[in-house]
């Protein structure tokens, strides 16, 4: 691949803030999508990226493992398998340009959703999980989860998101979110949820030449960027109050959406 050193800069950048999105704000790293997008050819961004997101699941698992809701879990997955094997079928035939187009409204129709039901008074963590006296990130947790319909409809939309475009992190982050998770179940479960998620979407991306001898050439110089950014997230989480935590995450949801479109 061509790149220029300002080009390799803003990936490792990019690179670097994948592992902070992974261990302090979930869904921050559409803006990593976009910066990989903007360097390299669209199609090809996402087999590089695929990896090194990988990277940073396995060091959020390892951090946040302990933390996790399997019941949330066990209850996405299929939907989330489903919404891949449509995302593969998808890649078959779209541009570029339907590609940026599908997954940037789909963001922006997320937060849109779950800005609205916090304002009408539903379902959110700050609202309906009582305060212990702990920290709040300690409650594991999840309040009302509002029912099977609202996860494969979420679990559909994360499927194929992140098989289109890696762009799943926001779907799942507005999932969890309305679901009313605190701060380390929020981390833990889609630290997990995306390990698996991602691993499993290797195949595909291998299948369709999205991941190749040169990706991974690029991947084993980017992934050195990985840890420091996960470690700079561990740090910082515990210095972000819920209430902070839920207006990053959404916030970087619109941001993420609105590249996606107006690129």
């Amino acid at each position: 691949m061509d790149i220029t050193w300002w080009g390799f800069a803003a990936l490792a950048l990019a690179a670097a803030l994948v592992g902070f999105s992974k261990t302090a704000v979930s869904g921050a790293n559409t803006v990593s999508l976009a910066v990989f997008a903007a360097v390299l050819p669209a199609r090809d961004s996402t087999g590089v990226l695929l990896p090194l997101l990988i990277m940073g699941d396995v060091l959020a698992v390892l951090t946040y493992r302990r933390h996790a809701h399997w019941p949330t879990l066990w209850r996405l997955f299929p939907a989330v398998a489903a919404g891949v094997v449509v995302g593969t079928v998808f890649l078959l035939w779209a541009d570029d340009a339907a590609v940026r187009t599908s997954i940037g409204a789909i963001l922006l129709l997320m937060a849109g959703v779950t800005v609205w039901r916090r304002r009408a008074g539903g379902t959110d963590g700050a609202k309906e999980t009582a305060d212990t006296g702990q920290d709040s990130g300690d409650t594991d947790r999840p309040g009302p989860s509002g029912g099977r319909l609202k996860a494969r409809s979420y679990g559909v939309l994360g499927g194929f998101t992140t098989m289109v475009a890696n762009a799943g992190g926001p779907v799942m982050s507005m999932y969890l979110l309305s679901a009313g998770f605190r701060k380390l179940g929020f981390l833990g479960t889609s630290a997990w949820f995306f390990l698996i998620v991602n691993t499993s979407k290797v195949p595909f991306s291998v299948g369709l030449g999205l991941i190749d001898a040169h990706s991974l050439l690029l991947d084993a110089a980017l992934v050195l960027f990985v840890l420091p950014g996960a470690y700079i997230g561990k740090v910082c989480v515990n210095r972000i109050d819920q209430r902070l935590f839920e207006r990053l995450v959404i916030g970087a949801t619109v941001l993420g959406g609105l590249q996606l479109l107006l690129r």
